[in-house]
């Protein structure tokens, strides 16, 4: 029998993470931890830099030609990001 006030431990854990502050910094790693499965191993595997700031994805592509693709790509990824963090985590992306 539960009590009112009990929490699963999920609901507590968003509750934590919004008391804190810290949601928005766990949902950008989120997003960085996840890149292959967003954009391919191949992709991942050819990215020297990502990180999130401002709403702001910053990427360091070492194949102009992948880079090409990504720019062209560039509203998918980031419906795909937003998706993957269920807001809006990236609203521009920035190539290095």
């Amino acid at each position: 029998m539960r009590k009112t006030n009990d929490k699963s431990l999920k609901e507590a854990i968003e509750q934590m993470l919004n008391v804190y502050k810290i949601k928005r910094k766990y949902d950008e790693t989120h997003v960085v931890t996840a890149w292959p499965d967003l954009v391919g191993k191949s992709v991942a595997n050819r990215t020297k830099e990502l990180f999130i700031r401002d709403k702001k994805l910053f990427l360091r592509i070492e194949s102009s030609v992948i880079k090409n693709e990504l720019v062209m790509m560039r509203s998918q990824i980031i419906a795909k990001i937003n998706d993957e963090a269920k807001t809006v985590l990236v609203e521009e992306i920035v190539f290095l």
